[in-house]
């Protein structure tokens, strides 16, 4: 009986053998267009969900990190299935079923093949010593090799890498970065042979040498030496030399797999293959066999077989558009390749070797600094072919998307490192390539941006975050996302949007100019603000902000001397208003650790005041259905019991999740839970553009979710590896490393200055994940402000950071302390005394307390009343709610 015999004969059976990035891509376009009437199985032979391959690097410098590729949720839908640990290892077309090396049987309607390809071995002696540089069990071995390596020898490794190309100098950055001396074998006579032309080639050779490289070309290895117990000790090369080596990677380029389309001993071919191997396929991505496709790395198209993301994500899109009654096509490979090698910038598109007859070569080359520009055009200098970039590529990405075109200024104007400035601008056509990942045109991202029907409701897009999110440009490697921001702020001014920094309409200024201005000038009330800022009286935007902002430089009482008024509805009651007008109560528990003693408080709180009790997801009991009036009542029991404000309410740290650690937990390498709690109480109180959340894990298991937050500590055997800018909500993000292996002393002071940082100069209400993909230079600007100090700022932001700390004080503890200040918490400013009986509770089927519904409540007799529709009798003053 085969695997899919129960389903549904109506059903177009759908069966993808691989579960590379582009088998994701392919079921990820059939879900997107709806399956409805379909059934997708993904057959992949890995135990991991589809992921990143082109990210390897980050895995290979970094075990901990994910790569799965969008959301795994995806995986959950009825009419897609996708099984891990099942290669295919024989297709039967005439019975149309394939066959898993574990001896399943799956038959199709539809069979789309993304097995991908191997990475190349040397037939060298000693060949069975090295390690390849091809999935994620590839990195982690090499990543724990090099820990293993450097522990034993008691000395920095030697680390060589054979192969100069893409993937050769990716692994040998990476070893770098792990603290091993990177050495690279190119068996050509310069690096990146394939994208680079000669010039190119050796002036990114005097880069990387000039980073600690060391770059053997123009020789091929013979042989890889080791000792009785097989440990490497180095590489014979063809004139003899020997290389000494510790640990050698072999990445020479990769060959398709397409076995299953090779005719056993004896049978007649089925499948036409490429001379160097790949199934053929038509421009439509189908083979020679009626219902077989092939996409991605095994599939030969006009006699190439190509490793890149953007032609198989092309691939698989148009598998999905002809099974679906389409009719794209393949138009061809974009060989455009763009990286960053250890700070050295690398690019090449179209016909870099300048293979097109009569065409010009421009060039400038500057061997001192390692900078080489050259663009390639047509004999009258006016058509773009292709170009190289190293040292400088800022020309790339308004050059890459007019290839083919005519260029507006001369070629020279592009060449930026000759001194003639930026590139010049030049306006997109529509059918112009912008995100070639995707393969998104810069006319779809104008009709988005436009609101023509590629959102919902065809509302227009004004954030970039939304943009990224509704055409995919910008979410795969991320170099277009310069380009995507210039055309979206042009579009918006096209359309009469102004492109304004301008708080909102009352200040002209941006929150983070504001905030310098208020810094500097030490201003302190709303009306000194105002009076030097701005117009009229602010508004929702402006007020709180403000209020936010003197918040975050001082620790004085939020509500007092005017800034009650300015503050949002939660932080007027320090506390959390829900849908029928209670309160909820969230005590700080840092770290998520609380003695039995304390949770006899909150267990004898919740039960005097009938509160629905919810454990969060940053590890606090929250108490939920708090009358206004209650407020402090209940507050002053959990303060007279130790307890502080967890801030729930606030734009400011809300928790720090932690797992139990080394002191409990047999992986755990160092203890979490101490750091964690001295995380929350070092930075509790402090106010930010949007809300905080940390995460602190004991070791690489992550139980802590921590690279899910926007500042991650993951422990290491050597220390703290800190991670920043993270997030869940509608757009989540992970975090990305800053440094690792810190002392305790050096990661506080690294967060200090990264929350001060993010403080000073992200807009208002804007995550860190947000905010740090929209600065300029991303990550790396982020690192070089925070651990490099290349600003000179450090000493200033971690300055203002123990400001805060000296003078943090608890604001339900002060609230508590001055009558004046609880005559805010009254449901009727004139009746004190009275209760506010639109307020109504029932009884749910788990035992607790829950607020009635509008049918409930008229049940009841009671009319439907609007949440806060309780109307004072006179005008309320000052400190009043």
């Amino acid at each position: 009986m085969t695997e899919q015999t129960s389903r549904q004969t109506a059903t177009r059976r759908i069966v993808v053998a691989g579960g590379g990035p582009a088998a994701h891509r392919f079921a990820d376009a059939m879900h997107t267009r709806g399956l409805e009437g379909w059934d997708v199985t993904v057959l992949t032979e890995e135990a991991h969900l589809p992921y990143d391959r082109v990210a390897l690097s980050k895995a290979l410098t970094d075990s901990s990190v994910d790569l799965t590729l969008g959301s795994a949720s995806m995986w959950d839908h009825a009419s897609l299935s996708l099984k891990t640990g099942e290669r295919v290892v024989k297709i039967n077309a005439e019975a149309k079923t394939v066959e898993t090396a574990a001896g399943s049987i799956f038959e199709y309607d539809d069979l789309v093949v993304a097995t991908g390809s191997d990475a190349m071995r040397l037939p060298i002696p000693g060949a069975e010593h090295v390690h390849v540089y091809r999935t994620l069990e590839d990195v982690w071995a090499i990543n724990k090799a090099i820990a293993e390596l450097t522990e034993k020898l008691g000395r920095t490794i030697n680390a060589v890498t054979i192969g100069g190309g893409l993937l050769g100098l990716e692994s040998a950055a990476g070893t770098e970065q792990l603290g091993a001396t990177p050495v690279v074998i190119n068996g050509a006579p310069w690096l990146m042979n394939t994208q680079l032309d000669e010039g190119a080639g050796q002036s990114l050779g005097r880069l990387i040498e000039a980073k600690g490289f060391t770059v053997h070309g123009g020789v091929f290895p013979s042989q890889v030496l080791s000792d009785d117990d097989g440990q490497v000790t180095g590489v014979l090369m063809a004139d003899e030399r020997i290389i000494p080596a510790d640990l050698v990677i072999v990445a020479i380029g990769v060959k398709p797999r397409d076995e299953l389309f090779r005719a056993a001993e004896g049978e007649e071919p089925q499948f036409s293959l490429g001379a160097r191997g790949g199934v053929v396929i038509n421009d439509f991505c189908a083979t020679e066999v009626p219902g077989i496709w092939a996409i991605g790395e095994v599939a030969n198209f006009e006699g190439m077989c190509l490793g890149l993301v953007a032609p198989a994500n092309t691939m698989a899109e148009i598998v999905a558009d002809r099974l679906h009654g389409g009719a794209a096509t393949f138009p061809g490979f974009d060989t455009a390749t763009k990286l960053k090698l250890s700070g050295v910038d690398v690019a090449s598109f179209g016909d870099a070797f300048a293979r097109t007859e009569h065409s010009l070569e421009i060039v400038y080359a500057d061997p001192a600094r390692g900078v080489y520009q050259k663009i390639v055009t047509t004999d009258d200098a006016k058509t773009l072919l292709g170009g190289i970039f190293v040292g400088d590529a800022s020309p790339y990405m308004s050059l890459r998307p007019l290839l083919g075109r005519e260029l507006s200024a001369e070629p020279g104007a592009y060449l930026t490192a000759a001194g003639g400035g930026d590139a010049p601008d030049t306006e997109l056509p529509d059918d112009a390539i912008l995100c070639s990942c995707n393969n998104v045109a810069a006319g779809t991202i104008r009709d988005t941006i436009n609101g023509c029907g590629a959102c919902d409701g065809n509302a227009p897009v004004q954030e970039l975050g939304e943009l990224k999110g509704c055409t995919r440009a910008g979410t795969s490697c991320g170099s277009c996302v310069p380009m995507l921001k210039k055309l979206l702020e042009t579009e918006l001014t096209k359309s009469g949007v102004e492109v304004s920094k301008a708080l909102c309409e009352h200040i002209e200024l941006s929150r983070q100019e504001l905030f310098d201005a208020i810094r500097v000038l030490e201003l302190t009330s709303f009306e000194e603000i105002m009076a030097k800022y701005g117009t009229g009286a602010g508004c929702d935007i402006c007020k709180p902000t403000i209020a936010n902002i003197l918040a975050s430089q001082n620790s004085a009482y939020v509500l007092d001397a005017g800034r009650g008024t300015l503050q949002d509805t939660n932080d007027r009651a320090l506390a959390n208003m829900q849908k029928d007008g209670t309160y909820s109560v969230v005590p700080r528990i840092a770290g998520g650790e609380i003695t039995p003693k304390k949770l006899g408080v909150i267990a004898a709180v919740a039960e005097k005041y009938n509160l629905y009790t919810k454990i969060t997801g940053g590890q606090r009991i929250d108490m939920f259905g708090a009358r206004l009036e209650e407020l402090p009542e209940i507050w002053k029991e959990l303060v007279d019991a130790g307890f502080e404000s967890g801030q729930a309410y606030g734009k400011s740290l809300r928790t720090v999740k932690s797992c139990v650690g080394s002191t409990w937990c047999r992986f755990g390498v160092q203890d979490s839970v101490a750091m964690a709690i001295q995380l929350e109480l070092r930075y509790r109180g402090l106010r930010s553009p949007h809300k905080l959340k940390m995460g602190v894990s004991g070791c690489a298991r992550e139980c802590a979710e921590a690279r899910g937050k926007d500042v991650g500590v993951i422990a290491t055997a050597d220390g703290w590896n800190l991670y920043v800018g993270g997030n869940g909500g509608a757009t989540p993000a992970h975090a990305q490393l800053l440094a690792k292996d810190l002392d305790d002393e050096t990661l506080l002071k690294y967060i200090d200055r990264y929350f001060m940082y993010y403080i000073r100069t992200a807009d208002r209400l804007q995550r860190t994940a947000r905010w740090q993909e929209e600065l300029d230079g991303g990550i790396k600007h982020v690192e070089d402000v925070v651990v490099k100090d290349t600003l000179g700022i450090a000493a200033e932001l971690e300055a203002a950071m123990a400001k805060h700390v000296d003078t943090y004080v608890d604001e339900w503890a002060d609230t508590l302390k001055d009558p004046e200040r609880l005559r805010r918490f009254r449901s009727f400013v004139n009746a004190p005394d009275q209760k506010d009986d639109s307020i109504t509770f029932v009884s749910d089927e788990r035992g607790q307390m829950r607020p009635a519904t509008a049918e409930e409540k008229s049940r009841a007799g009671q009319q439907p009343v609007l949440i806060g529709a309780s109307i004072p009798m006179r005008p309320r003053a000052e400190n009043e709610v």
